[in-house]
């Protein structure tokens, strides 16, 4: 009768129990379908469905700011460093503690390397600029013996015979034959005797006595 008695009373309790797992099951259910996003890829296919571009262009953002590794056709993830332009295979959708470290040692031997090829780059536009220097220098030295050389083939010019001396100069002075200057004077003096030829003598006055 005991048991009876208390079934009866724990029978009200029972049956509110059970309705409240019927009702806290759907929304349970409803749960485990909206899981959180495991990567990438799952969380960009739930941000497609944002009803609006502002809401998916924010959902976007978000999983790109979670998730740092990218799906590998054959399985695995890749960590893609834009400072090295280069990418990492990872285990998991973001990188491990450990294997954040190999990609920073590698950003380092990177940033070495990048140095040594700056520096040999530099070295190199340095000795191409000297060489070209010199090769100024040289070909300026050439210009100039190349210079000298065609003054020094060049005839000195011929000193300009003397004019010879007009009528009016020293006696005993060279005459070329022919020359005007020296012609003149004997055809000025067969001129003058012409002229006494041809020319009267004019009367003298008779004296007075």
């Amino acid at each position: 009768m005991s048991v009876v008695v208390a079934s009866r009373r724990a029978a009200p309790f029972l049956v509110a129990a059970a309705g409240f797992f019927l009702l806290t099951l759907p929304h349970a259910q409803a749960q485990w379908w909206k899981r959180a996003p495991v990567d990438f890829e799952s969380c960009a296919d739930a941000a497609e469905k944002s009803p609006t571009k502002a809401e998916k262009t924010a959902a976007l953002a978000d999983c790109n700011a979670k998730f740092a590794g990218r799906r590998k056709p054959g399985g695995g993830y890749s960590y893609y460093d834009f400072l090295q332009d280069r990418s990492f295979d990872i285990a998991g959708p973001n990188p491990t503690p450990e294997e954040q470290k190999k990609i920073d040692e590698a950003y380092t031997a990177y940033l070495a390397r990048e140095r040594r090829n700056n520096e040999a780059a530099q070295a190199t536009a340095r000795q191409q600029r000297e060489r070209q220097e010199q090769q100024a220098q040289q070909l300026q030295q050439l210009q100039q013996v190349a210079l000298r050389t065609d003054v020094a083939r060049v005839p000195l010019p011929v000193e300009r015979p003397k004019v010879q001396q007009t009528v009016g100069q020293r006696k005993g002075a060279p005459c070329t034959k022919g020359a005007f200057s020296c012609e003149w004077p004997r055809l000025s003096e067969s001129l003058n005797d012409l002229k006494k030829l041809f020319s009267p003598t004019p009367n003298k006055p008779a004296k007075k006595g």
